[in-house]
């Protein structure tokens, strides 16, 4: 038995859908029983509560031979780091009163600072909490940046001509799909053959600009010449904040994205052929010029 967080997510519904594909039997976690009906249909047991109610998390983790789990983004909230403590503490509990042994956590590049990265700040401090549990191996998963953060400007291109964030134009930064990052979860969560905590970065295929990545996505949806802007951090802020995210994250995102720009989140490994994933940004493009049409 797998249990799976977020089963209705990027990762977590790609990594159900590749486990119940290799007859692995499945437990899907999540809070919409309409968003898990199709992996129910599948044959996975769902089961539908909040990760934050500990009695919840420990039966579902219980009898359990591996577990994936990562913190729920939550673009509303107000106390981003707060809620994320919170969370934690409840996973970290359920992992030690489950008996579960095998984890596998979704982190990210940067996670190795314990502040001024942002959001991936609270990724640090649950890395730190997992290295503490006795007799649990942990393997933490660290992305760059990821290809579907390109979702949230395609309202900004079609309405207003241009991409833009607070990154840096010409900023050369790792990149990856999160199927990708679904896909090595998957195979751990069924080899189960690491001991201790273990560390593993995932780079995607090659490295890209955010001027770069605006030229493809400009080529797949019609508009050759489209041009990424960068934005002051404070403006960068408050569009997110017009887009219906708290101030508290957007303030965050805009941390993040100075670090990025300050050269202060780094691989730490380095371009290997271990950390290099196969979809290329030109392919996933294709999935941006779909949901352009319909923005």
């Amino acid at each position: 038995m797998i249990t799976v967080m977020g089963a209705s997510g990027n990762t977590g519904g790609r990594i159900s859908d590749g486990l119940l594909e290799q007859h692995e039997e499945i437990r899907a976690l999540g809070r919409s029983a309409g968003k898990l009906a199709r992996l129910e249909s599948s044959g996975a047991e769902v089961l539908i509560g909040d990760a934050a109610d500990a009695a919840f998390l420990t039966g579902a983790f219980r009898g359990a031979d591996a577990v994936y789990t990562l913190l729920p983004s939550d673009p509303q909230s107000p106390d981003l780091r707060k809620k994320w403590d919170q969370q934690g503490e409840v996973i970290v509990k359920a992992i030690r009163d489950s008996g579960v042994r095998y984890v596998v956590f979704l982190s990210s590049v940067g996670a190795d600072l314990p502040e001024g990265t942002g959001p991936i700040a609270g990724l640090h401090a649950q890395e730190e909490r997992l290295r503490k549990l006795p007799d649990v191996n942990a393997l933490i998963l660290r992305p760059a940046w990821f290809f579907e953060t390109f979702y949230a400007t395609l309202g900004l291109i079609k309405h207003q001509g241009i991409n833009g964030g607070a990154v840096a134009p010409d900023l050369r930064l790792p990149m990856i799909a999160t199927r990708d990052i679904a896909d090595v979860a998957a195979r751990a969560l069924r080899a189960r053959n690491w001991t201790g905590v273990v560390v593993r970065e995932l780079l995607g295929a090659g490295d890209l600009t955010f001027a770069e990545a605006t030229r493809v996505i400009g080529a797949h949806i019609g508009k050759p010449e489209l041009q990424y802007v960068q934005f002051p951090y404070a403006d960068f802020a408050s569009s997110l904040v017009q887009m219906g995210i708290s101030p508290n994250v957007a303030g965050l995102y805009a941390e993040m994205a100075r670090a990025f720009n300050d050269g202060k989140i780094q691989s730490l490994e380095g371009r290997r052929p271990e950390n290099t994933t196969p979809t290329k940004f030109e392919d996933f493009a294709e999935d941006l010029a779909r949901a352009y049409e319909v923005v």
